[in-house]
């Protein structure tokens, strides 16, 4: 199964706005919105009712910039089921080529018990 996604680099997108570098073009971590994002529709519609995925894990390349005002892809395609966890690879190109590879984790969770076990991490002192 893959689907693909679609994003404009907006000034507000840029690693300059992110805080993630200095320069006006598309951010990393915006690139893994994207790509988690698009694992997300991708698997819409394909779980059991009361769970939901979380991302544990993400490996990316970051190869080439793309400024403000062009728009990227990203091709997510499921590699592997393995229990609870999905695998993903995918790329992330703009008009000029190839701007970012590389591979997600995805892990099969009950949906209120994840949430209670998060709200149990807010009531712990530190």
């Amino acid at each position: 199964m893959e689907t693909t996604g679609w994003m404009e680099v907006t000034h507000d997108r840029a690693a300059a706005a992110v805080g993630s570098g200095s320069v006006n073009v598309l951010a990393t971590p915006e690139i893994v919105a994207l790509v988690e994002r698009t694992a997300v529709q991708l698997l819409d519609g394909h779980l059991p009712d009361g769970q939901t995925t979380v991302g544990t894990r993400i490996e990316l390349d970051h190869l080439a910039p793309t400024p403000v005002g062009l728009a990227v892809s990203a091709r997510v395609r499921l590699e592997a089921v393995e229990g609870r966890t999905l695998r993903f690879t995918f790329e992330v190109r703009d008009p000029a080529g190839e701007v970012a590879v590389g591979s997600h984790v995805r892990t099969l969770v009950d949906r209120v018990r994840f949430e209670r076990g998060a709200a149990r991490r807010r009531a712990q002192p530190r």
